[in-house]
């Protein structure tokens, strides 16, 4: 659970590899593109242009490199040759890295075109959510600190947090201990000490926060069809705060 300080630079390395997946992303046009074609693009970076592995693919049996979900899919979308991804659509990119034994965790929402305003303000809000958990985190601050922040951000601007699917911890094993709800009590929860490190991934809804898995068994879904959003960072707790592992060159 606890790192050492060279375990973390490990992840260090592998959080900024994994940056630049998300900023080679930022530059493609995805519209017109199949999700099939998007996991392609990135295992050939991860694989080719870093000499790192994709650690989603063979985890629990998935047979990708990256979760894609649009739209109304939640989380875990799973790449297909005959999903297109459209104009005016939110796709959620989620990907994992590992290099050196150690993993990095992270997912952006992107907008793809002409998206409509109510579209827009949903991605701005969960990646607002993301970071009000973030800015929480230091040592002697709890879990449910970082869960009530996400969610009261949530909720004051209209929407839900999904909460079947939560942050966890990570390194050498893509899900580690603790999880980390996107909703809770200030003040609750497992107290956080330098050298912890998670991962922070709120699920914001449109409607209600309900979903469902579909029969694919790996698919999940708001149960109104409504839009959901999701942003996510690998975290490490500092001594005076908090170090994103992941994070993008332009801040993000």
């Amino acid at each position: 659970m606890v790192k050492t300080p060279e375990e973390i630079d490990l992840m260090r390395t592998s959080g900024r590899l994994l940056a630049s997946v998300f900023e080679m992303l930022d530059g493609q046009d995805l519209a017109g593109m199949s999700t099939m074609q998007v996991n392609d693009l990135v295992e050939r970076f991860i694989t080719i242009d870093l000499a790192a592995r994709p650690a989603s693919k063979g985890q629990y049996g998935f047979k990708y490199v990256l979760n894609c979900s649009i739209n109304h899919v939640v989380c875990h979308g799973v790449p297909d040759s005959d999903e297109i991804i459209r104009n005016g659509d939110i796709i959620n990119l989620d990907i994992t890295l590992e290099k050196n034994g150690f993993i990095a965790d992270s997912s952006k929402t992107y907008i793809v075109g002409d998206a409509s305003p109510a579209t827009r303000r949903l991605v701005q809000v969960a990646q607002e959510a993301m970071w009000q958990g973030i800015r929480q985190v230091r040592p002697g601050a709890h879990l449910g600190d970082i869960g009530f922040a996400i969610e009261r951000h949530a909720k004051r601007n209209g929407y839900t947090v999904v909460r079947e699917y939560c942050g966890h911890g990570i390194g050498r094993e893509m899900h580690e201990e603790p999880q980390v709800m996107n909703f809770g009590r200030p003040r609750t929860g497992m107290k956080l000490k330098e050298g912890m490190v998670f991962t922070i991934e709120p699920m914001v809804n449109q409607g209600s926060r309900m979903v469902a898995v579909e029969d694919d068994g790996w698919t999940v879904v708001t149960r109104d069809r409504k839009l959901s959003a999701q942003f996510e960072h690998t975290v490490a707790v500092t001594r005076n705060g908090v170090e994103v592992l992941t994070l993008r060159a332009d801040g993000t």
